[in-house]
């Protein structure tokens, strides 16, 4: 009997406790499916599910459940996120039954409207009639009200409760303050039988008074009757379904109060009418302003009109990844005005994620979850920006939504998550598709008895090789599905076969090549000094493979000014011994043997030549140096040795020195910003592109690390890392006192990573879809492979998915990913991804079921590619109608019937304006001529590599509170809104991006604070460019320095900390950060750019 293979949670485990693999088993171990172990049923009814998240062992006590709002982000309120294993592939017989919620019946989804006009003024506020909600009024605000004219007689008095915000009536007793404190009515449930639009919501909005004649109004949130019209010019609108009203200024006063304008609120509406005056209705003069009696009010002379601001949006109210206490509220209070997204998804889906479900939206990746893989690939390896797929390219084109894949083959997991198992077939090899070439997978469908499979991706029937031979059970599936991570995993390896390498030919350990350059400015810096002393801790840190005990890679050594020096550091010689070559028009590999050697046979010899090499060009005076010459010195040698590699180049200048790879300089950064900035950000020549090329082909990768004081032309240089799969790393104007420690930081987590070599990315679709484009640092030499030299941990590519076909709902969408790789071991392996997705017919579920973050990324990355071919305005417009058109799409036809004035937007994109502004403000897309342009191709490279979480922080960054730290804590403290609003002239903050980090030390912070910070009572004398704080044995410094230490493990490159304090002139780099303000350079604010697409949406609805 062939073991049992099961990854799942036993019943009575503990939440994120797996067991390990059956005795002899490990999932790192390579698996043979041949081997006969004999190992018992795990019970018998077959191997062990995994239980759902409310169940338990038995007779223990219920465990809590967690209810989901109504489609939540695709998911259906019946819908448990933990279910049997593996129902899906597709279903082969009667589906198990799925666990019942206990306990509370479902929350709804509540939503709101938002006003443009801000908080009515100079009177007391009203609350809407019953069924109706005030639009996002384009009109104007609000009428101003006045006393009634002398003797007109007030209206009869109508037997009511009183009304929010209105003052008492005569018999009727003083008007209570509701449960939450304010003046507003508690938010209503939708009307009976009322269901709110799925995914629907609406930011906040003010009160608009009815107009004369109306009714008196009630109590808001009640939806209209069935039928109901949308209401007339004039008249207040009808709220959709399940919507809700809140004023942007917080709550209402008590009764007898006034509500007073906020500050800079003014009278002017946005179509210049002013306050108490309505535009003239169509063939009708202008209305006079009227009372709350319903009688005109007597005009004022123009003179006495005195000029206003205009309104401006209370920013708290806009939507905000953010959770924060809004005004007025405490920290035991669970009425929250806002609903925040990122602490509603962690509450909603934090814990196990399942991956049996086909299409399930799965966690934000700033929730903390830990995957089970049940067929699907985790999240963590692979995203989409959808997961149900229009059935139609109509659909797509009217929605606008691109359908995109974010792969990130070899992301770090979760220390809970098991790793993917690894499966050898011996001489066999893996089982594919006859026709597609697709891996076996849980996407195949075995028939006649188990002789032959089906290809759910081209339909396609193969037969099976007669050593994979297994019996169906009675639903059709294989008996041996869960003991085999193929046919029951959606992330696994195999181990490949000589077919799989070059020239039929096992590969040779990976090496890595360190290329130094030796001239004036990297030994002026100290770069070369404490790159040598630190080389000793760096290659202790090389990978190990899975199954070993040491690294098998190997190290090699190269410098370089005007010349090339290569060094043999074989263990068996008594001093290393250097060879130069001079003519690097025509370079060659003057050493065949100890040029690479493994670091614990020559560490003698390594430690040796790190001693000289600071000696030796200590005297250095070359400021002309070359670079290309230097990168095919470590190709030749790495090919001389037959095997794949990565160069870890340290350079310093631009490359002006008589060789090939020679650069001009074309430092014009006016140019930035500009129809012509495109000159200087491609490349001014060939000649890197095609070493890169040749570098591919080799199975060698370039990680280049700028260290340099003046132009580098990086948008040049840096295609050899584009095109080989590198990374870039950049420290301007290096010193090695103040950036060493970040230099060695980043260095050693280069080398120490997950890294896979001499790669190949294929992916194969379904029948209806077929990927078209790609995005991100690779090389393609046809159209369906993506070469990639090396690929580590932190980088992760982008493909875009297209129709040529229609789909049916039944079918779905099925994508294979395979990755064929050398380990660091030098085994050549395969990794398999599989994702299973929806298709669907309305656009409902298609708004339901979309991943912002990942569409994010996946327009920066597309957003970097078309910037190199068109003018900055028109990538920009390009990105702004896109917005529009996905926002406007929902509107029109998922939306209930609305007033124009409103802003609807879907639940999962209500962000979507806000992260729009975000890419549109980043340095990536719109840094101009305040920074440098290696800067600006430096931020365009590093958002070509990012994955999801990497560039969710880079576009939004994150702003800490760290003034009053909690000592016994050691976790991170809750992050606010990144806006100055949020700062505090008593507070210290810490902003990050996973680029630059900033300190910002309000004016008025404790003496006490600082003292035991900085060890200075002045926060004046605060030295502004340190990378560490100093350190004091006190409770403040400890906690501060841990809060620091912990952000800095969450980034894949070390960020450099500048402490600004407030008023200093570095604190315009600050506000460059806060992107929810109004920019230095005059960008939209947050708030800017919400009225902005709105204006876009509805000039798409006209």
């Amino acid at each position: 009997m062939q073991p049992q293979y099961h990854q799942g949670v036993v019943p009575g485990a503990a939440p994120g406790h797996y067991p390990p693999p059956p005795g002899g088993y490990h999932p790192q171990q390579p698996y043979n499916p041949q081997q006969q172990m004999g190992m018992p049923p795990s019970g018998p009814g077959g191997p062990l599910k995994p239980p759902g998240p409310a169940q338990g062992p038995p007779g223990a006590a219920p465990m809590p459940q967690y209810h989901q709002p109504p489609f939540q982000n695709g998911m259906h309120p019946a819908t448990s996120p933990a279910g049997p294993p593996n129902t899906q592939f597709p279903p082969r017989g009667p589906a198990p039954p799925q666990p019942q919620g206990q306990g509370q019946p479902p929350l709804t989804n509540q939503m709101a409207g938002l006003s443009l006009s801000g908080p009515p003024t100079q009177q007391h506020a009203m609350a809407p009639q019953m069924g109706q909600q005030p639009p996002w009024s384009p009109q104007g605000p609000p009428q101003q009200m006045g006393p009634p004219p002398p003797g007109a007689q007030p209206p009869p008095h109508v037997s009511q409760p009183p009304q929010p915000g209105m003052p008492p009536r005569p018999g009727m007793p003083p008007q209570q303050p509701y449960v939450n404190g304010s003046s507003a009515p508690p938010q209503m449930p939708p009307h009976g039988g009322m269901q709110p639009p799925p995914g629907h919501y609406q930011p906040p909005q003010g009160s608009m008074p009815p107009m004369p004649g109306a009714q008196p109004p009630s109590m808001g949130g009640m939806p209209p009757p069935g039928g109901m019209m949308p209401p007339k010019m004039g008249q207040p609108p009808m709220g959709p379904p399940g919507a809700h009203m809140a004023s942007p200024s917080g709550p209402m006063p008590p009764p007898g109060q006034q509500m007073q304008p906020p500050p800079g609120a003014g009278m002017a509406g946005p179509q210049g009418y002013q306050q108490g005056q309505m535009p003239p209705r169509p063939g009708f003069p202008p209305q006079p302003q009227m009372d709350p009696y319903g009688r005109p009010m007597p005009q004022q002379p123009a003179y006495q009109q005195q000029p206003q601001q205009s309104k401006r949006l209370d920013p708290d109210q806009m939507p905000s990844p953010i959770q924060h206490a809004m005004p007025g509220q405490f920290s035991g209070d669970l009425i929250n005005v806002f609903e925040q997204v990122m602490a509603e998804d962690e509450k909603a889906k934090g814990g196990i994620f399942y991956t049996n479900q086909r299409g399930a939206v799965p966690p934000l990746v700033t929730t903390s979850f830990v995957t089970v893989d049940q067929g699907n690939a985790g999240p963590r390896y692979i995203r989409s920006t959808m997961y149900n797929v229009p059935a139609t390219i109509d659909m797509m084109k009217q929605t606008s939504i691109p359908f995109g894949l974010m792969i990130s083959p070899f992301a770090e997991q979760a220390p809970e998550e098991l790793p993917p198992p690894i499966v050898d077939f011996g001489e066999m090899g893996p089982v594919r598709c006859i026709r597609c070439k697709a891996y076996m997978s849980p996407l195949m469908q075995f028939v006649d008895g188990g002789r032959r499979f089906h290809c759910l991706l081209c339909k396609a029937t193969s037969e099976v090789p007669a050593e994979y031979f297994q019996h169906l059970d009675h639903t059709g599936q294989r008996v041996d599905r869960l003991e085999r991570p193929e046919l029951s995993l959606g992330t696994y390896e195999y181990v490949a076969t000589a077919d799989y390498c070059r020239n039929n030919t096992f590969p040779k350990p990976p090496a890595i090549v360190f290329l130094i350059d030796v001239s004036y400015n990297n030994v002026k810096s100290g770069m070369v000094h404490l790159l040598c002393r630190e080389m000793k801790n760096i290659i202790h840190n090389l990978p190990i493979d899975v199954g070993q005990e040491k690294s098998n890679m190997k190290v090699g050594f190269i410098t370089y000014g005007s010349a090339v020096n290569f060094y043999n550091i074989k263990g068996t010689l008594a001093q290393p011994k250097m060879l130069s070559v001079g003519d690097v028009n025509d370079m060659f590999m003057p050493l065949l043997d100890g040029f690479l050697c493994e670091p614990g046979e020559s560490e003698e010899i390594i430690d040796s030549l790190m001693e000289q090499i600071p000696t030796m060009f200590a005297e250095s005076r070359e400021t002309e140096t070359i670079l290309a010459p230097a990168i095919q010195a470590g190709l030749e040698a790495l090919k001389a040795s037959g095997c794949a590699g990565k160069l870890l180049v340290f350079h310093s200048s631009l490359p002006i020195a008589e060789a090939p790879g020679k650069l001009k300089n074309r430092d014009d950064r006016k140019l930035l910003g500009t129809e012509k900035e495109k000159t200087i950000l491609c490349p001014q020549n060939t000649f890197y592109n095609n070493l890169g090329q040749e570098c591919v082909l080799g199975g060698v990768s370039v990680d280049l690390f700028l260290l340099n004081n003046s132009y580098v032309d990086l948008a040049t240089i840096g295609q050899v890392s584009r095109l080989t799969g590198g990374q870039i790393y950049k420290y301007t104007y290096f010193q090695a006192d103040v950036d060493g420690p970040r230099l060695i930081a980043d260095v050693t987590h280069n080398v120490s990573r997950h890294v896979a070599f001499d790669s190949i990315m294929r992916i194969r679709t379904s029948t209806g879809v077929r990927p078209t484009d790609f995005y991100g640092h690779y090389f393609m030499s046809n159209t369906t492979d993506m070469e990639l030299a090396a690929i580590d941990s932190d980088r992760a590519v982008a493909i875009e998915v297209k129709h040529d076909d229609k789909l049916t709902e039944e079918e779905g969408v099925f994508i294979q990913v395979a990755l064929l790789y050398t380990s660091v071991g030098g085994q050549r392996r395969l990794r398999i991804l599989n994702l299973a997705l929806k298709t669907c017919t309305q656009m409902a579920d298609l708004y339901r079921s979309c991943d912002l973050d990942t569409i994010v990324n996946f327009l920066a990355k597309q957003a970097m590619f078309k910037i190199l071919d068109n003018t900055p305005k028109a990538v920009k417009d390009n990105l702004v109608s896109r917005c529009a058109q996905m926002l406007a799409c929902y509107r029109k036809n998922c939306a209930s019937p609305s007033s124009a004035g409103q802003l609807i937007l879907p639940e999962c994109m209500k962000l979507l304006p806000l992260y729009a502004n975000c890419l549109l403000k980043s340095d990536a897309l719109s840094g101009g001529s305040d920074i440098t342009i290696d800067d600006r191709s430096f931020n365009m490279a590093a958002v070509l590599t990012m994955d999801v979480l990497s560039s969710l922080a880079y576009f939004y960054p994150r702003l800490l509170p760290v003034h009053d730290l909690d000592p016994d804590q050691h976790t991170l403290p809750q992050p606010i809104r990144c806006s100055s609003d949020k700062l505090r002239d008593d507070g210290v903050f810490l902003l990050e991006n996973g680029i630059v980090m900033f300190l910002w030390v309000g004016s008025a912070v404790s003496q006490e604070w600082t003292h035991n910070v900085f060890g200075d009572h002045h926060v004046a004398k605060v030295e502004i460019d340190p990378t560490s704080l100093p350190v004091f044995d006190n409770p403040t410094s400890k906690r501060l320095r841990q809060v620091i230490d912990l952000v800095r493990m969450q980034r894949p490159r070390s960020m450099k900390m500048a402490i600004v304090p407030q008023r200093d002139k570095l604190e315009m780099l600050v506000k460059r950060f806060l992107v929810e303000d109004r920019g230095v350079d005059g960008s939209a604010s947050y708030v800017d750019f919400l009225c902005h697409m709105h204006k876009e949406i509805r000039n798409l609805l006209t």
